[in-house]
């Protein structure tokens, strides 16, 4: 199966660059982001299905599970799944020592944890367990009441935040937002009239 050279340079010289004011996003530069979308639509399109740079095979299950509970499909639009944030993540990630230190940690903790609970790891687990540690770990204020939920609550934050990241620089997530971008206009109506009081 070819798969393209990807190139660790302009990954890294893309991460480096400052986060536009004002922009969505909170970890990835747009600059960085489109890079790395044109670059996974690429290789899904060399060689599909992806295959995971940097996490191994159950780990990517847990992640593609994991965004997709987070930014789920509906009616209206695709979510983290369709719009590449799993692919995404793994590619930054394999090019990014922090990332892998917090992800792979993660994902590692995640599983212990549902472990030392339910007696299986997360993918092993029951919706219900499943849903029982997002809920603990999704918000900060748990970590006052049982400490031993720091690591994963750390985690969580950021994996929801680079999976927004993915998600709203991604072709569906910008549909999604409904930004048409510089489009000329045939005819500009202006602001709607202001009621009289």
């Amino acid at each position: 199966m070819p798969t393209l050279s990807i190139s660790r340079r302009d990954i890294l010289r893309s991460l480096s660059l400052g986060v536009a004011a004002g922009s969505v996003l909170r970890v990835i530069p747009l600059e960085a982001a489109e890079h790395v979308h044109r670059m996974v639509t690429a290789e899904k399109a060399a060689a599909a299905p992806y295959v995971p740079k940097f996490f191994l095979p159950q780990e990517y299950k847990t992640l593609r599970v994991l965004c997709a509970t987070i930014f789920p499909a509906d009616e209206h639009s695709g979510g983290a799944l369709e719009g590449g944030a799993p692919e995404f993540i793994d590619l930054i990630t394999s090019e990014n020592p922090e990332f892998q230190t917090k992800l792979g940690g993660g994902l590692l903790w995640l599983d212990e944890a549902c472990t030392d609970r339910f007696g299986q790891s997360y993918l092993q687990g029951s919706p219900e367990n499943q849903k029982e540690i997002l809920d603990l770990i999704a918000y900060r204020k748990n970590a006052k009441a049982d400490p031993r939920l720091s690591q994963g609550i750390e985690f969580f934050s950021f994996l929801r935040t680079l999976t927004s990241d993915a998600y709203f620089t991604s072709k569906v997530g910008i549909e999604y937002l409904g930004y048409i971008g510089n489009t000329f206009l045939h005819e500009f109506p202006g602001c709607p009239p202001v009621p009289e009081s």
